[in-house]
């Protein structure tokens, strides 16, 4: 690239609201009550293990998600008070593991939400990376090409 860029390679202070993907040490719980929070669950809606069960501790709405007969690869909504939680389904069956294609899909499914919804700041933990397994260079990566056109912030909690 040559010394010379255009306008619009540099962004405008009018425009500084643009995708981040942050990192930061700490509980995911304490994120700004602003932020939707994100996680990853079975078809099944099992929650019974990982940070899955604080979200079904201090959420609820099992009945509520399962109503809403999400599919792997798409994505679950609850309201709660001000802020969305989202249920990013990413295989059948709790004891399965997820596919980094559901992942994608699932990550597409809760973008066009927040689009659609004036979401633009989330927090989640380093998803489909505890129990799941998946390597978190890929999940990056994933969610870096899902959201990096966007103006939706992202903030990854690890402990």
């Amino acid at each position: 690239m040559s010394f010379w860029h255009r306008a619009k390679d540099f962004p405008s202070k009018k425009n500084s609201k643009r995708w981040r993907l942050l990192h930061k040490r700490g509980d995911l719980f304490t994120c700004p009550p602003t932020d939707a929070l994100a996680h990853c669950i079975s078809e099944d809606c099992r929650m019974g293990a990982g940070i899955a069960v604080q979200f079904k501790k201090t959420f609820g709405g099992v009945d509520e998600l399962l109503a809403q007969k999400k599919q792997p690869g798409q994505c679950a909504a609850l309201r709660i008070s001000d802020r969305f939680v989202y249920y990013l389904v990413t295989k059948k069956k709790y004891n399965q593991k997820p596919t980094y294609d559901n992942l994608r899909k699932g990550l597409v499914s809760m973008r066009e939400h927040c689009l659609a919804n004036g979401v633009n700041s989330i927090s989640m933990p380093r998803i489909g990376c505890g129990l799941d397994k998946l390597k978190w260079e890929n999940v990056s990566s994933i969610i870096t090409e899902v959201f990096q056109d966007t103006k939706i912030s992202i903030t990854v909690y690890t402990i």
